[in-house]
């Protein structure tokens, strides 16, 4: 089981790793190009990109999953009264019930954009240009939102069947066309160039429906086009959907509540934005692939009366994340100044002058308050992973209520201390809020688990986590050691400050590597028996 866990997770991770680093390429070109505190047009895209970025997140990502999965799998394994006949007419209802809400969704958003725009950074009003150009980037993308949520529940039917790949490698198609867009426009007006990456957003959705299409026609899975009927499953659906819904769509909504917040500062949106794209890296690899991969496994155990090797699976699951997170968390709030830097300023700069460019418009107050931002995002990165890896045990058991309720006080709470901590803080009030919340919801979702008797760590678990911690730990202390001489390694790199922090990263890494393995929180065994 280990076994096809990790199989499963490389193909995930792979993929994710892929796509994320040319999100990195695509993010550093658009600070490059666009700029961020100074440039409205910065704000406005990435202000209009929130809305359909959240529901990639949520649909492509896990939430709608969560309460699909389940369902359709209990139709295609047998002994659960189904077939794969079955499974595929719930995949038709289920398609033709959201083609018809997200039409009338659609529809309504592109009309009334304004409203949409007020919701998500309703600071704007005050600067009406900003305003009337996030609702034209909004307009332009919102079909990108339709187009997610089919991309979602095509994934989740290629993800019941164990077969990762199409749902890994559709997000590589956002940043090929956004980088394509970029290319093509940088040496033109901003203003041009914010509107050929919206219209990219856009024809990305359409190219990854198909993937995921073709994907689903192979394992001859493909929805039928029928007429849109509430049926019994669909009801199903949607009672246990709603509430999951919800539940794993906690943080995205901590984080339009906090843009709409910070909007009222120049700049902050962008800040946040860019901070947000770099620590989604480690969340993605780790907690979404991970969460990803661990549904449909606990699924099978549950339904098919293996408690034990359900409660194992999430143990190791648990130890895996924390191998892999608390190491990038540590990283993130030792080098955050300096990774920004490097790669929106340095790295951007030397990438945009090899097409002829100008060097970055990133400034070097930009690189610093989107290092502060991503420093308190770090300190909640491991509670975000961990909500990702705890939510499959109540989604297997088709329990979405008790996440929603726990999601629902995360909110809550989240918007309370934002608004409590802005005046005092400005946007950084606002990356701390989504950092407190997260760990709360965290919280509440493991002693749920433990009160229902749901999960109980076994002692490898219990023994492991503290060495893993230590790792951590001293691999931040030789990184905050190694700071001060950060410009004599840019010297030694050429001048260039984006290899002196890569060299930081990798020697950060070694330290790491080693301390984790003398203290015992992972042993060479445990993959060679994966293997």
């Amino acid at each position: 089981m280990r076994a096809r866990i990790l199989k499963s997770l490389a193909t995930v991770s792979g993929f994710t790793m892929a796509s994320r680093i040319l999100g990195f390429v695509r993010q550093i070109l658009i600070a490059g190009v666009i700029g961020a505190g100074g440039n409205p047009v910065a704000d406005a895209f990435w202000a209009a990109f929130r809305l359909p970025n959240m529901f990639r997140r949520l649909f492509a990502e896990g939430a709608f999953q969560a309460a699909f999965v389940p369902l359709f799998q209990g139709k295609i394994i047998e002994g659960e009264g189904g077939d794969a006949a079955a499974a595929k007419r719930f995949a038709e209802e289920v398609m033709a019930g959201l083609l018809f809400i997200l039409s009338i969704l659609t529809a309504a958003v592109v009309i009334a954009a304004p409203a949409a725009v007020w919701l998500v950074a309703g600071g704007f009003t005050a600067d009406p240009e900003k305003f009337d150009l996030t609702v034209f980037y909004l307009r332009v993308m919102f079909p990108y939102l339709a187009c997610m949520s089919i991309v979602g529940m095509l994934s989740g039917v290629l993800n019941s069947v164990d077969r990762y790949m199409a749902y890994a490698g559709a997000p590589l198609l956002l940043n090929i066309c956004q980088i394509s867009a970029l290319v093509a426009y940088a040496g033109g007006a901003i203003e041009v160039t914010g509107v050929a990456l919206a219209v990219a957003t856009t024809v990305s959705g359409v190219l990854q429906v198909a993937l995921l299409a073709w994907g689903a026609g192979r394992q001859g899975l493909l929805p039928r086009l029928r007429m849109p009927k509430f049926t019994p499953d669909l009801k199903r659906l949607l009672a246990l959907g709603a509430p999951g819904f919800v539940s794993a769509a906690a943080v995205q909504i901590n984080i339009i509540v906090g843009t709409n917040i910070a909007s009222r500062q120049p700049g902050a949106v962008s800040w946040l934005m860019n901070a947000d794209q770099l620590y989604q890296l480690p969340l993605s690899l780790i907690g979404i692939a991970l969460g990803t991969v661990l549904l449909p496994t606990l699924s099978r155990r549950v339904k098919s009366g293996d408690e034990a090797g359900a409660l194992h699976a999430l143990n190791r699951s648990i130890e895996l994340s924390a191998l892999l997170v608390l190491p990038a968390a540590a990283g993130f709030m030792t080098l955050a100044e300096p990774i920004c830097d490097a790669l929106f300023r340095g790295l951007a700069g030397d990438a945009l002058r090899l097409f002829g460019g100008r060097g970055s418009a990133f400034t070097a107050e930009d690189a610093a308050m989107t290092g502060k931002a991503l420093a308190l995002f770090g300190a909640g990165l491991p509670a975000f992973v961990w909500q990702k890896v705890f939510l499959p045990a109540y989604f297997a058991r088709e329990d979405t209520r008790t996440p929603m309720t726990y999601a629902l006080w995360a909110i809550a709470a989240n918007t309370a201390l934002a608004l409590a901590l802005f005046p005092i803080f400005g946007f950084l009030g606002v990356a701390l809020a989504t950092s407190l919340s997260g760990w709360l919801q965290a919280a509440l979702l493991y002693l749920g688990l433990i009160r229902g008797g749901r999960f109980a760590p076994d002692n490898r678990l219990l023994r492991r986590l503290p060495a893993i911690a230590g790792g951590a730990a001293a691999m931040a202390g030789a990184l905050y050691a190694a700071l001060p001489h950060a410009d004599r390694m840019a010297e030694i790199a050429f001048g260039r400050d984006w290899l002196a922090v890569g060299l930081l990263v990798v020697a950060g890494a070694a330290v790491y590597a080693a301390a984790v393995i003398l203290l015992g929180g992972v042993r060479m065994s445990d993959y060679k028996a994966a293997s």
